[in-house]
């Protein structure tokens, strides 16, 4: 199945938390903070949202920090995604 947003809205899978600290500390599952960096896998057409033209700024295979708690979490296909809108990506990585 394939996931099509609408609007201003991207879908991203999240990457993986960090499982040891920089010193070499291995973190239990409790321990690790929820990440914050996810990459795009699919991207809404933009448009007029509450009025207003958006243009889309990300595209699929950025890798980007959202807000911490942004977005509806969904499983499609045993895989789990985020939809959220544009307007709570923060920044792309490099």
């Amino acid at each position: 199945m394939n996931i099509k947003p609408l609007a201003d809205r991207v879908v991203v899978k999240m990457l993986e938390a960090e499982e040891t600290t920089k010193s070499g500390i291995i973190l239990t599952a409790k321990a690790q903070e929820k990440p914050q960096v996810a990459e795009i896998v699919a991207v809404g057409p933009g448009g007029v949202v509450d009025g207003k033209e958006v243009k889309m700024e990300v595209s699929v295979g950025d890798k980007v920090l959202m807000s911490k708690y942004a977005g509806t979490e969904v499983k499609v296909d045993g895989e789990e995604y985020t939809i959220l809108r544009q307007s709570d990506i923060l920044a792309i990585v490099d």
